[in-house]
């Protein structure tokens, strides 16, 4: 290996591994996000789950012109799964988060931003509108959904033939919880529009 060709092999080893570890978290620590995705202070990542299932959307004619068709997110149906792949939980409409000993927390979402990968549906921050514990999930502040992979709606499909149809389009993402360590400021969830609530706007 020559001089030139030894600090370029290192540059493209760093660049593969920061991108890894950006897109794949493996521990409880807060994940690199966009700045609108990131926790307000006084919040601690507590848990992260790996999710793996569906995103399910319908076929509907479209509020605007019930003349145009177009698939609209119904919920998500996943399993969560600790670091060890063990399942800890499951994932579903609410958008809700259920441990397998029967704590939950329900979010609202408050931003979004488009995943590294364009094939793959958007990383979200939520905030906890309501809990029910003790356990996993009780206390729960904040919810971040980074890494994802698939679970886009289809762009074909819909149509007058097909109203009421369901797809399940199979995605993974990586799910962060937070509780707070002090009193910290709610934030306001943001009002989806009409356009969003008509495809990836309540998406989690």
């Amino acid at each position: 290996m020559n001089r030139r060709t030894c600090p370029m092999l290192w540059a493209a080893v760093w660049l593969v591994g920061a991108s890894l570890s950006h897109a794949s978290p493996t521990t409880d620590r807060a994940p690199q996000v966009p700045e609108s995705l990131k926790v307000p202070a006084g919040n601690q990542a507590i848990f992260h789950a790996r999710a793996t299932g569906v995103q399910i959307y319908v076929c509907n004619p479209v509020a605007t012109d019930q003349t145009q068709f177009a698939w609209s997110f119904k919920a998500p149906e996943a399993k969560l799964l600790d670091a060890r792949g063990k399942v800890v939980g499951s994932h579903y409409a609410g958008p809700t988060w259920e441990s397998a000993k029967g704590s939950k927390v329900v979010g609202a979402m408050l931003q979004n931003a488009p995943a590294p990968d364009p094939e793959a549906i958007p990383w979200l921050l939520l905030q906890a509108k309501s809990t029910t514990g003790p356990g996993l999930f009780d206390r729960v502040t904040f919810v971040q959904r980074v890494s994802t992979g698939g679970g886009k709606a289809p762009t074909t499909g819909c149509d007058a033939a097909n109203v009421g149809h369901e797809v399940r389009v199979p995605y993974t993402a990586e799910y962060f919880f937070y509780r707070g360590t002090t009193a910290a400021p709610r934030v306001t969830a943001r009002e989806p529009s009409s356009s969003r609530r008509r495809s990836s706007g309540r998406r989690s």
